[in-house]
């Protein structure tokens, strides 16, 4: 069964950036704890994180993107931005030939790759996902500065801020936790092993904010028991939407409640498991099924 945890083991690292402007170059430091000399204005931006993508595109400076990774694939234009190739096989030189004045990086990137890009003299900068929901708005906010688009980095976070306050009445759902449905998102399940989001996760945050109770709230990290799965049994199972039917139809957790009563929600990629924009509406998404 495919697993998805790999992809998110980083995101319990947390560090602050900061730069310091002279003359077309800043010194900025990046979520790894790594300064880098990066261009104040950069014309040619090469990104290897999907949520990095994704929030460029957000910003509307994917005009400057000139190299994306094969999972970079929201929005959709991004297909028509030339592909580096994967991920942890990262090819150097598949990313020189788009001659980039700024590359991005995620959580998923090896050290040893960032040093190479050091060594030949191209600006690599960590950008990664992070423990809270909250810390959406502080990537939104680095990103627009990396690309010169802070106004609309601003704009993008008052508009997100907006419709979390006009459609999520968080205080409400605080005041009212005894009484929420409890909730078991699947990062991987099979013989390989069952892994969820812990309550040191941003995804764990989501599900608070729509609403509903993590069961695995009390653990950190990732994995977690089959029997724990099965003796909680919750009301509400999230899963991949491509892993759904997979998921339902194995056993043994086809004898959980949720998906007898049919309360498995199949998820889009990318809404839940990456921390983008579209977070928002992972939160409205499953704030009105755990209503129903």
């Amino acid at each position: 069964m495919k697993k998805i945890f790999l992809l998110l083991l980083p995101l319990l690292v947390a560090c602050s950036s900061h730069t310091t402007t002279q003359n077309n170059t800043a010194t900025f430091t990046d979520d790894y704890g790594r300064t880098v000399a990066v261009p104040t204005a950069p014309q040619r931006v090469v990104s290897l994180s999907p949520a990095v993508t994704e929030i460029i595109f957000a910003l509307g400076a994917d005009s400057i993107l000139v190299g994306r990774t094969d999972f970079c694939l929201y929005p959709p234009a991004a297909a028509s931005i030339p592909s580096i190739g994967g991920i942890s096989n990262l090819g150097i030189e598949n990313i020189l030939a788009q001659q980039p004045d700024l590359v991005i990086s995620g959580s998923m990137i090896p050290r040893k790759a960032t040093d190479q890009m050091e060594a030949l003299g191209v600006p690599m900068v960590c950008v990664i996902e992070k423990p809270h929901f909250e810390a959406l708005y502080d990537n939104i906010r680095t990103i627009g500065h990396l690309v010169g688009r802070e106004q609309e980095a601003d704009s993008l976070i008052a508009l997100l801020q907006q419709r979390m306050k006009l459609e999520i009445n968080t205080q409400e759902t605080q005041n009212q936790s005894n009484n929420l449905p409890s909730v078991y998102y699947v990062v991987g399940f099979g013989a390989g092993g069952n892994f969820t989001a812990g309550g040191n996760t941003f995804i764990n945050d989501i599900i608070s904010l729509a609403g509903g109770r993590n069961i695995a709230a009390d653990i950190e990290g990732w994995s977690y028991s089959l029997e724990a799965l099965m003796d909680a049994d919750p009301d509400f199972i999230i899963v991949r939407r491509e892993d759904s039917a997979a998921f339902c139809s194995s056993k043994p957790y086809n004898k959980l409640s949720a998906v007898k009563n049919g309360n498995v929600i199949g998820i889009v990629s990318g809404t839940l498991d990456l921390q983008v924009p579209r977070n928002i509406d992972a939160v409205i998404y499953l704030r009105n099924r755990f209503n129903q």
